[in-house]
C-alpha cells in the first residue's frame, strides 16, 4: 500500500542520524583504526543523515531482484504480553501485533495522517455522530474466512456491549460508540454518543481497534493471545515464551505483500545482550537502546535510527494514598529534573515540561511545572510527617525510558534521600510489574506512554481512565472528566489547542504526576536493512523491510 508523505512537521521531527557504515561481525579496532574510522565517519554523517531522511518518509518500492525468502529477525528488550489488540496495552505486544493485524483506518508510512485501510471511505453526517464506512471486499482473515460489516459489528460489539474487564484499550478507541450497524455486506455505520474529533485516528491505534476474525476467537474463547489472527501481511506460526514470537508471510493478503517469508521477534531482555546479538550479525534490528551502548553500536559499523519520540516518561504519584497535593508537591520539589534527564539519558532524551511532546497539536509552552526546591521541600515533608514511600519499578528498558525502571528509581530514591525520605523499591520484570501495578499497591510508581494516534486526547485521557494498569495515580476528578469530554468534541484548532494546556496545568497544579522526559526513538539496524521506519507511534512495520 502506498501512502502519504510525511507533513512537513513531523518530517523535522523524524529525521534520522546514520551515524555508520556496514553491519555484521567486525573484529576489535586498534586505537589507530577506530580514531580513523571515526573521522571517516564524521565526515560522510551528513551524507548519510540526508539519505536516510528521504528513506525515512515513506516506503520506497522494493527491487524485483530481492531474496523473498529471507528471515528478518528483530530483537526487543521484554516479551510481548498477548497477541491479542484487544487484550494488552504493551509496545512489546503491539510490534508483532501490526504485522498480523489491521483496522479501518491506518496512519502514514512515518506520521499519524488517518488513510483508508479495511475501510475504503467514510462518511461522518453534519452533526458529527454517524460514521459510514465502505469496506474493502475481498478481504481474508488467516483463517481463511471473509472480512465484512458482520466482522466489523463482531469486533465493535466484543468491545463495547461484551466488554471484559480486561479490555483495556476498549475505551480509548470505542469509548465514544453508541451502537454499530451492518447497513450491507460492505457497509457498516457507526453511531456516537457525542461529537469526537479524535475519532478516526483511533480507529487506526494498534491496539483495541484491528479486527480479529470472530470465528476464530470464538473458537479461541474470546481470547486470541497465543492464537492471533487477523488480516495483516504476516500471519502467526508460533510463541516460544520468553524467546521469540514466529511468523510468515500471508500470501492471500490482499495488498502489497509481505518481503520476507519470515519475521521473528526475539526477546533479549539484557540490553548489553541486545546490542552484542546485533554487532554479531545475530539479529537484524534492535531498539530499546539506551546512550551507554550508541557507540559500540557505530563503532561495529551498525546504523543507529533516532527520531523524536512521541512519548511520555513519568511519576505517578498514588492519590488514593498520598492524597495531600502540597506532599506531592514537596516529593517534586525535591527532584533535580534536568539534571536527573541529562545524567541518565545524556542528551538522547529532552525534559518534560508538559505531558504532551512539543511537536504535538494541544502542546504548551506556558504549562509550568513544579520547580526543584529541596529546602523547601524538605520542610514541608518534616512538617506533614512524611518520611517513608514505597515505589514500584520496572526492571528492563522502555521505549519512553532506555535507562531501565530501576535506574531511574534509584535516581529518584537518591534525591528523596536527600530530604529526609526513605524510598523502598520494589522492582520487577515487565509483566510481573503489570500485575503488581493492578494491585494499587503502592506510594509512587513509574510508568510511561507512547501517542497512539498523533492526537492530544490520547494522553490526557490516562489521567480519567477506571483502569488502574492506565491511569496509575488513580486521579478521579470531575471537573478534569468534563474538561476532557468537551476538548475532545472541539474542532482542531486553536480553541481546542487551549483546551489541552487548560487540562495539563491543573494536573502540574495538583502535582498528580511528576514529568521527567521524553525519549528519543533509539534503534539500530545492520547496513544492509533496506525500508527501515520506527513510526512516532513506537511501532515497526516490517512488510515491506527487507536485506539486500
Amino acid at each position: 500500500m502506498k501512502k502519504k508523505l510525511v507533513s512537513a512537521l513531523l518530517c523535522t521531527a523524524m529525521t534520522a542520524a546514520v551515524l555508520s557504515g556496514c553491519g555484521g561481525k567486525s573484529e576489535p579496532a586498534t586505537d589507530a583504526a577506530q580514531t580513523s574510522a571515526d573521522a571517516a565517519g564524521a565526515e560522510t554523517t551528513e551524507a548519510a543523515t540526508a539519505a536516510a531522511a528521504e528513506n525515512l518518509t515513506e516506503f520506497a518500492q522494493v527491487p524485483e531482484d530481492v531474496d523473498r525468502e529471507q528471515t528478518l529477525t528483530f530483537a526487543q528488550g521484554a516479551d510481548p504480553r498477548g497477541l491479542d489488540p484487544a487484550l494488552v496495552d504493551d509496545g512489546e505486544s503491539s510490534k508483532p501485533i501490526v504485522q498480523m493485524y489491521e483496522g479501518l483506518t491506518q496512519f502514514g508510512d512515518s506520521n499519524t495522517e488517518v488513510e483508508p485501510c479495511l475501510a475504503e471511505s467514510w462518511e461522518i453526517s453534519d452533526d458529527g455522530l454517524t460514521y459510514t464506512f465502505k469496506l474493502k471486499q475481498g478481504v481474508k482473515f488467516h483463517d481463511g474466512t471473509d472480512f465484512n460489516a458482520e466482522a466489523v459489528k463482531y469486533n465493535i460489539d466484543r468491545q463495547t456491549i461484551n466488554k471484559t474487564e480486561d479490555m483495556l484499550y476498549a475505551d480509548f478507541v470505542y469509548g465514544d460508540v453508541a451502537e454499530c450497524n451492518v447497513i450491507d455486506d460492505y457497509t457498516v455505520e457507526i453511531k456516537l454518543t457525542k461529537a469526537s474529533t479524535p475519532f478516526l485516528n483511533n480507529l487506526a491505534m494498534s491496539l483495541g481497534a484491528p479486527m480479529v476474525s470472530p470465528t476464530a476467537c470464538e473458537a479461541a474463547g474470546n481470547n486470541l493471545n497465543e492464537a492471533p489472527c487477523g488480516t495483516g501481511p504476516y500471519k502467526f506460526v508460533r510463541w516460544d515464551k520468553n524467546e521469540a514470537v514466529v511468523l510468515e508471510r500471508f500470501d492471500d493478503y490482499w495488498g502489497d505483500k509481505g518481503v520476507s517469508k519470515e519475521i521473528v521477534f526475539r526477546t533479549i531482555t539484557d540490553n548489553s545482550a541486545r546490542v552484542v546479538a546485533l554487532t554479531n550479525g545475530e539479529v537484524d534490528i534492535i531498539d530499546g537502546i539506551d546512550a551507554n551502548v550508541v557507540d559500540q553500536i557505530t563503532a561495529a559499523g551498525c546504523l543507529l535510527n533516532k527520531t523524536e519520540g512521541m512519548n511520555i516518561n513519568y511519576l505517578a504519584y498514588n492519590t488514593e494514598r498520598i492524597t495531600d497535593p502540597e506532599v506531592r508537591k514537596a516529593l517534586s520539589q525535591a527532584v533535580n529534573v534536568p539534571e536527573l534527564v541529562q545524567s541518565l539519558y545524556r542528551g538522547y532524551a529532552s525534559q518534560a515540561t508538559s505531558i504532551l511532546p512539543s511537536f504535538m497539536p494541544g502542546y504548551s509552552a506556558d504549562v509550568t511545572q513544579t520547580e526543584y526546591n529541596p529546602e523547601e521541600a524538605q520542610k514541608v515533608l518534616a512538617d506533614k510527617g512524611v518520611t517513608e514511600l514505597h515505589m514500584l519499578a520496572y526492571t528492563n528498558p522502555r521505549p519512553y525510558n532506555t535507562a531501565t525502571g530501576q535506574t531511574l528509581a534509584e535516581a529518584l530514591q537518591g534525591y528523596w534521600s536527600k530530604v529526609g525520605i526513605t524510598c523502598t523499591i520494589d522492582a520487577y520484570d515487565w509483566t510481573t510489574y503489570k500485575e503488581k501495578i493492578g494491585t494499587g499497591d503502592y506510594d509512587v510508581c513509574l510508568y510511561g506512554w507512547i501517542g497512539d494516534n498523533g492526537d492530544p486526547d490520547n494522553f490526557l485521557n490516562l489521567l480519567d481512565s477506571e483502569d488502574i494498569e492506565i491511569n496509575l495515580a488513580q486521579y478521579h476528578d470531575e471537573e478534569y472528566s468534563q474538561m476532557l469530554a468537551a476538548a475532545a468534541s472541539l474542532p482542531n484548532g486553536d480553541e481546542r489547542n487551549a483546551a489541552y494546556g487548560e487540562m495539563e496545568q491543573k494536573i502540574a497544579d495538583e502535582n498528580v504526576w511528576l514529568p521527567i522526559s521524553h525519549q528519543e526513538n533509539l534503534a539500530a539496524y545492520v547496513s544492509n536493512v533496506q525500508n527501515f521506519i520506527y513510526h512516532p507511534t513506537g511501532n515497526t512495520y516490517l512488510s515491506q523491510t527487507y536485506k539486500n
